[in-house]
């Protein structure tokens, strides 16, 4: 009789879970550790407004927000994209749909109802879930990992890591995995702030603004102009719009705002020019330029006093540079850039110097913007390494570590 082969996942977000599913199908005896009480907490953040699975667009566009890591993935997104996971989550019964933008979500909206059904999934696998075991790093032939009875070793024939990358360490990613790795000689990235807010110090006229949305603006970065909207906080400004260019602003590009996409400065000029009679100049942009009271405080916030000559303020309104004093810390940006470089790794993912050991998810030298590429890639990855872990395993005997 042939002895059952094991694996272990280490790190319970949706790519460990999704190579728990693989690993499990293929037969093996999976266990799945995680270090914090629960699993999935960044998956159920992410929910919390909406849960954005994928985008569902030509498959080009999709991979060109990859950036430099776009043909590295393309054989995982490949095997594993936005199509393959419109069907997974219709197969868990949350049924999905494509909003004006092509952004997925569940008709439940939230992560939780997609996360228990997906648990349940595997638990009928057989899948053993231990929460609270933080993992250490390896030990010979075992991983050791702290658990509320104490250090404990184990010991698989195949091992994925999927543990995250730097941000939001309350919800268990928070880089301390990267020493383990440096100390067996594995080559990384720096982490880097990816999808992050901007740190802005605002004079107290723009405190009563804080909460509001900002719509209809273009963030000009380089030779890019992208469409997008943020809110105005207390700590600066975040939201879909500023984390599409924050890649572009941590490799140092420059930022300028145009508060009115939709016109052209010719227009704008023609429509300054008429009289003004009386009235404010808050009414007058208000009633001329539809220019609501938050693009006003901007324009004002960062470009005060206003010029009165027509083409003048026109360039202003369509580039407004914004003084910020930075991205977010790495502890507060959505995700972060930077990992395990992609050359340390074969193409089925398996860290070359440590056979048997696979990797997936942010803790990947990759990024993208959100907007479901996020949660796609890092559900692609943890299938392409489950489901290459297994035919390790199933091939040989080899253990790892």
């Amino acid at each position: 009789m042939s002895i059952q082969k094991t694996a272990l996942v280490i790190g319970g977000g949706p790519s460990g879970l999704m190579a728990a599913e693989k690993l499990a199908i293929a037969g093996l005896k999976v266990t799945l550790t995680e270090a914090k009480p629960t699993v999935g907490r960044k998956f159920l953040m992410a929910g919390k407004s909406g849960l954005n699975l994928t985008k569902n667009e030509d498959f080009e566009s999709f991979m060109n927000g990859f950036y430099e890591a776009k043909s590295t993935l393309l054989p995982i997104l490949q095997d594993f994209g936005p199509t393959h996971v419109m069907q997974w989550a219709n197969a868990l019964e949350a049924k999905v749909f494509t909003g004006s933008t092509r952004r997925v979500f569940p008709e439940a909206m939230k992560a939780s109802p997609l996360l228990r059904a997906w648990l349940a999934r595997l638990v009928q696998s057989n899948v053993d879930v231990k929460t609270n075991w933080r993992w250490l790093g390896f030990a010979q032939d075992s991983l050791s990992f702290d658990t509320p009875q104490g250090q404990k070793s184990l010991t698989a024939n195949v091992c994925v890591l999927a543990v995250g990358g730097a941000s939001w360490s309350k919800l268990g990613s928070d880089g301390a995995w990267a020493s383990s790795l440096a100390d067996e000689g594995v080559r990384l990235t720096p982490f880097g702030v990816a999808n992050a807010a901007l740190d802005i110090h605002w004079s107290e006229h723009m405190q009563r603004f804080f909460g509001t949305p900002l719509k209809s603006v273009s963030f000009n970065v380089d030779q890019r102009s992208i469409r997008g909207e943020a809110v105005i906080s207390s700590k600066g400004l975040e939201g879909s719009g500023v984390y599409t260019i924050s890649r572009d602003l941590r490799l140092g590009s420059e930022l300028n705002l145009d508060l009115l996409p939709d016109w052209s400065p010719k227009k704008i000029i023609t429509a300054l020019k008429r009289p003004k009679g009386k009235q404010s100049l808050n009414n007058f942009l208000r009633k001329v330029l539809r220019l609501d009271p938050v693009k006003q405080a901007l324009l004002r916030e960062f470009s005060s006093p206003l010029p009165s000559e027509p083409t003048t303020l026109a360039r202003l309104l369509k580039s407004l540079p914004l003084r910020y004093a930075g991205l977010c810390s790495i502890d507060e940006a959505i995700s972060t850039s930077g990992g395990i470089a992609f050359g340390e790794l074969d193409e089925t993912l398996m860290i070359r110097q440590k056979a048997g050991v696979f990797c997936a998810g942010e803790m990947l030298d990759w990024e993208a913007p959100t907007g479901g590429y996020l949660i796609t890639a890092s559900l692609a990855t943890g299938a392409w390494a489950g489901r290459h872990a297994a035919k390790f395993a199933l091939a040989g005997t080899e253990r790892a570590p």
